[in-house]
Formats: structure tokens, sequence, C-alpha cells
């Protein structure tokens, strides 16, 4: 395989972040042209080239290929499909709305993180749960959905016990209000006892799971954190079939093994066309009350995990004694004056403003989901 042909083939793992099929199969990839010295010249059309997503899907391109052997220098074309080739991208989306995309309540303009680890015991859940909190303080509405249903954390870790209730046959999240923002939190956990085993194998999970995205009110929400169990079982795949647009935050610690575990649960992302969007490393350097600070489970785990995947680390968490404390009383850590509250606040800053940032997709990729949901009700008649 030329080099040409490779950097299309790898140009497969860059996904459409509103319609989750590769930009390949999508036939928004041109013309690759390599020179001898390795400047690769690739051209990427959009359905419009005031696309909002376009930076995204720019930096997604670069990535993908500026590692790749061979490769010296990168520019990237960006352009317009045609009539005929927007025709064709709509029938190919048209064709994966029917067979793969359920129906959920999830807004189009929502941003859906799935907070992922390769193992278990690097504070996934403490992060996720700090995460929405602090995003909800900067005013925005904040959806939780843990995913971990065999080993469900949230409702403790924010105080909120169940039952849950339903309107329209449809389960209603709990809302807690934060500074000027709201979490609407679904939980495994307001189902069952807080001691109870779930003995729950592969297809039961998913279906679970379903459950809480399509059978729930996810309206008018602008975030959706989805707290996954650890590794690279059923729940990640199913996730990538329901929802295809999901960007996953990888979370790993400082030590060089927690890292190439935390890798396995990327890899498996990129395989079921997940996008990968960052890191976050847990549990790093911890500052005793004297002001010295002991780097207690090594150092530069969070760096080297975000260098090998090729992606930007989000933000480092150090390690806390109050974030076991405030989880143990529903007490989340995030919006203190504390370094480790600041800690948290510059992540959702970083996610609110770089990796995630809210946007107007109505000219964009999801431009047509209204011509979709269209065209399946036409199917369906």
């Amino acid at each position: 395989m030329d080099l040409a042909a490779t950097i299309r083939h790898q140009l497969t793992n860059v996904i459409d972040p509103e319609l989750g099929l590769n930009i390949v199969e999508l036939g928004m990839v041109g013309e690759i042209d390599v020179s001898q010295q390795g400047h690769a010249t690739i051209s990427v059309a959009l359905t419009t080239a005031a696309c909002p997503l376009r930076s995204q899907i720019e930096e997604d391109v670069r990535r993908a290929i500026v590692s790749l052997v061979g490769v010296t220098e990168v520019t990237i074309s960006i352009g317009q499909l045609d009539a005929e080739a927007k025709a064709t991208l709509m029938n190919i989306a048209r064709k994966a709305a029917q067979s793969d995309a359920p129906v959920t309540s999830i807004p189009l303009r929502t941003r859906i993180l799935g907070i992922a680890s390769g193992k278990g015991g690097v504070g996934k859940s403490s992060i996720t749960v700090n995460v929405g909190v602090a995003l909800a303080r900067k005013g925005f509405t904040v959806g939780i959905l843990d995913a971990d249903i065999w080993g469900f954390s949230v409702p403790r870790l924010l105080g909120l016990d169940g039952p849950v209730e339903a309107h329209d046959k449809k389960m209603v999240p709990k809302k807690l209000h934060v500074g000027d923002g709201e979490l609407r939190v679904l939980s495994m956990g307001f189902l069952a006892e807080e001691d109870q085993a779930i003995m729950w194998r592969g297809l039961i999970l998913n279906r679970a799971v379903q459950q809480f995205i399509e059978d729930a009110h996810w309206d008018d929400i602008d975030y959706l954190l989805i707290d996954l169990p650890p590794g690279t079982g059923d729940v990640q795949m199913g996730l990538a079939r329901l929802l295809p647009r999901t960007e996953l935050l990888i979370v790993t610690t400082p030590p060089l093994a927690a890292q190439q575990v935390a890798a396995r649960a990327a890899d498996m992302a990129r395989k079921g066309n997940l996008r990968v969007a960052g890191v976050i490393e847990n549990m790093s350097a911890f500052t005793c009350e004297h002001g010295e600070t002991y780097a207690l489970f090594g150092s530069g785990g969070g760096e080297r995990l975000a260098a090998s995947l090729g992606v930007p680390l989000l933000g480092s968490i150090p390690l806390d004694p109050s974030v076991v404390a405030g989880g143990d009383l529903g007490q989340p850590v995030a919006g203190g004056d504390t370094p480790l509250s600041a800690a948290f606040d510059q992540l959702a800053t970083t996610i609110a403003e770089d990796v995630a940032p809210l946007r107007d997709v109505t000219g964009c990729s999801a431009r047509m989901i209204e011509s979709l949901e269209l065209a399946l009700k036409e199917s369906e008649r």
C-alpha cells in the first residue's frame, strides 16, 4: 500500500461529530497528494465551507496522519461538497440513521462525553460527577448517565436516591440545582439497593443502558456525561451503536501500567468509530499541609498517554483526601475555593471552551438531521 492509500485508510478513524460516520465513508475526502519529501496535501470537503465544526474536523484529520511514517508535513485544503456529493452523503447518512441510530430526546446541540478508563480504581466516577458540577456552576444544564450498571456510584457521590419518576412512559432524570445551572441524573442506583448485586450479562446490560438513553427525558441539556464501566466490554461496544456522536475522555493515573491499560479503552473507542477527545490524569501529585508536594504514584502518565494517542491532556487532578470525603457525604468538591476545586473548574473550562464547545449546528453535518427524521417517518408509512 502506497503512502497516499495508507493516509486514506488512516482517515477512516476521523468521525463526523454529528453523523457518527467516518469522513472517507461519507465521501468528504478528495485527492491526497504526497511529495517525495513526504509533504501530504489532503482535500477535505464539507457540506458547507462555513461549518462550525470545520476546525475540529481539520484538527482530527491532522492528528490522524501526522504521526504516520513517511509523512513530514501536512497541508489540509478545505472545500465544499457539490450537490451530487451532498446527495450521496445524505443517502449514506439516511441508511445509517435507519439501521443504527435510535430515537432519543437528546438535542442535536448536546455534546455527549463518555468518561472512560481501562480499569477500575482510577476515580472515573468522581471525575464525572465533579466535572458535571463544575459545568453546571458555569450555567449549563448537564445530564449525567451512570452507565456503570454493576458498579454504580453516582447517586452516592451526589447525595441522591430513588425512586425514579416516569412521565409519558419515560423516566425523568433526578434534578439537582447547582449554581446557575442544573444536573439531571439517571443511575441504576435509583432502581436497586446500594448493596444489591446486579448479576446481568452483556445483552441485558446493553438493554439497560439503551433504556436509560432512549426511554428517558433528556430534553434541553447542554452536555450529557456518561460514566462508563471500566474496561472494554459490552456497554462500551453498545454505546458506539446507540450514540455514535459520543466523544470519549480517557481517565488515567500517573503510573505507566495505568497508562497502558487506559490505551486499550482508547483503542476500542476508535475501533468503534468514537472520537477520543482527550485525556484526564487523576490522582497526580499530593500536596501535604506543610506545602510539600509528592508524586506518590509517579508522574507523567497523563502526558505519555495523550502523546501516544495524539490527543490533548485536558487536565491533571491532584491526589486529595477531600475527594473521598466529599463523595462519602454526597458533596462534590467542585465549586469550592480550594486548589482542588480550581483544578476541576479549569478542566470544565477547557471542556466547555476548547474540547466540546456548544455550537449552532444547523448549517453543518447535523444540518441534515431534520431531513433524516423526515425520511425515516416517510419510510415508516
